[in-house]
């Protein structure tokens, strides 16, 4: 095999098994076992590969509820907001948009008291004009990853 697409086609294996064996990698796309651990590390030390982390079904756990969170604040306050909320402990995304708001947040919670609580915590910040929250109702595709074009 030549090397041409190694590192997309190592990444879309990676997708597929992440707990996959550099054996069983090198196998795959017929290279050395060295070659595997090599651009792996080289696409972690890029920042490409970013962890292994497992895929959790937080429904299964207790936590029903996925709540999208849209915010609008003061700007200069835009930084401190989303330090604050990146580091909740049940916000599973966070992101700074364009349109009628600022910041939509997604977070997971074990019923609508506790969304509730853990929303109204976040909006006693008076950098914080406006706020829209949606319930989940059913989640079609959640956390879903695409392989790489190779």
């Amino acid at each position: 095999m030549t090397y041409e697409n190694l590192d997309r086609k190592l990444v879309n294996a990676l997708l597929r098994d992440g707990r996959a064996s550099l054996r069983s990698l090198a196998e795959e796309l017929d290279v050395s076992v060295t070659t595997v651990s090599n651009h792996i590390s080289d696409l972690e030390e890029a920042g490409i590969i970013d962890g292994y982390t497992p895929v959790v079904d937080y429904g299964e756990l207790g936590y029903d509820v996925t709540a999208i969170i849209q915010l609008k604040c003061e700007g200069s306050a835009l930084a401190e907001i989303t330090d604050r909320l990146q580091n909740h402990e049940r916000m599973t995304s966070v992101y700074e948009v364009t349109g009628d708001h600022d910041i939509i947040a997604i977070g997971k919670f074990t019923d609508t008291d506790h969304m509730n609580e853990q929303i109204k915590e976040l909006l006693v910040d008076p950098d914080i004009m406006e706020s829209n929250t949606s319930v989940v109702l059913n989640a079609v595709v959640e956390d879903e990853q695409f392989e790489l074009d190779v």
